[in-house]
C-alpha cells in the first residue's frame, strides 16, 4: 500500500466501529497518524484492541480517547492532549462519524411512545452540533488551519423520510448545513469541508433502526452496482478527499453510494 501521508495527523470522532473505524484503518494504512475519540464499555474496548494493534503495525502513531464526544469538559481535555502531542501541526483530516440518537416516532397513538424534547436535543447535539464545537476548539488551539480537511458523514435520510428516523434525519440535514457554513467562513483560511453521503451501510447504528431489514433489502435492490455500500467504500473516499489534490472540492455533499441515491 502506498504511503500517501507522512508525518501527518487525523482525528476521527466515532472511531471504534463502522465507517469511523474503517476510515481510521484506511488512513493508517496510507501512513496517517491517528487520534480517535470513541465511547465504549469493557466489551467494546476488548474488541477494539486488535484493531488498534493492526493500525500501529502500519508504522503510525495511534492515540484513542474513550470519552463522551459531546461532553464539553472532555472535549477540552482531548483537544489539550492533542495540542500537547503535535504542537503547531494542524490536523490533516477531522472526520465526524458520531452515530448516537433517538429512533422514536414524532407521533404515536400512545403519547408515552412519542419523542421527547430532551431526546431531540440530544440527537441534534451529538450527531450535528458537536461538529461545530469540536472545530471551534480545534481552531482556537491552532489545530485547524490551511490544508485541514473536515468531513461529516451524512445519509439519504437527510432529505428522505424514513420510519423512526425523524430526529436523526434532522441532524443529518443540519450537519450538511454546518459543512456549508464552515466552508463559507473558513474557506479563505484554506480549510476544506465536505459532507460524505454514504449509501445504506450495514453498521451497528443501522441495525438499531426499526425496519432496517427493509432498508437493506431496498438498498440491494435499487443500487445500480448490485450491492450495498460498505464501510471500506466510505473509507476510500475519506482517504481520497484528504489528499492535497482534492483541495478544490469544497462545501458540498460527496456521494459514496454506487449511484443508490439517483434511483427512484
Amino acid at each position: 500500500m502506498n504511503k500517501w501521508f507522512q508525518d501527518e495527523w487525523s482525528l476521527i470522532l466515532g472511531s471504534s466501529s463502522g465507517m469511523g473505524l474503517a476510515s481510521a484503518k484506511a488512513l493508517a494504512e496510507r501512513g496517517m497518524n491517528l487520534f480517535g475519540v470513541h465511547f465504549d464499555r469493557r466489551a467494546g474496548l476488548k474488541a477494539l484492541e486488535p484493531e488498534l494493534e493492526w493500525m500501529r503495525a502500519q508504522g503510525v502513531q495511534v492515540e484513542y480517547f474513550n470519552m463522551n464526544a459531546a461532553d464539553a469538559d472532555k472535549r477540552a481535555e482531548a483537544v489539550a492532549a492533542i495540542k500537547e502531542k503535535i504542537g503547531g501541526t494542524v490536523l490533516r483530516t477531522t472526520l465526524h462519524s458520531l452515530a448516537f440518537g433517538t429512533l422514536r416516532r414524532f407521533f404515536d397513538d400512545a403519547p408515552e411512545n412519542e419523542i421527547e424534547q430532551k431526546q431531540v436535543e440530544m440527537t441534534l447535539d451529538v450527531m450535528a452540533n458537536s461538529l461545530i464545537y469540536w472545530v471551534q476548539d480545534l481552531r482556537r488551539a491552532g489545530l485547524i488551519g490551511a490544508g485541514s480537511r473536515i468531513f461529516a458523514l451524512t445519509s439519504a435520510g437527510g432529505h428522505t423520510a424514513w420510519p423512526n428516523y425523524g430526529a436523526v434525519s434532522a441532524a443529518k440535514a443540519a450537519i450538511e448545513s454546518y459543512i456549508r457554513q464552515i466552508t463559507f467562513e473558513l474557506g479563505k483560511d484554506g480549510v476544506v469541508a465536505n459532507a460524505i453521503q454514504a449509501g445504506v451501510v450495514e453498521t451497528p447504528a443501522l441495525l438499531k433502526i426499526p425496519g432496517h431489514e427493509t432498508l437493506i433489502y431496498e438498498a440491494k435492490r435499487r443500487n445500480p452496482s448490485g450491492r450495498m455500500t460498505t464501510v471500506e467504500d466510505v473509507a476510500k473516499v475519506v482517504s481520497l478527499l484528504s489528499l492535497p489534490e482534492a483541495d478544490w472540492i469544497r462545501g458540498g455533499t460527496v456521494f459514496c453510494d454506487g449511484g443508490e441515491d439517483i434511483v427512484g
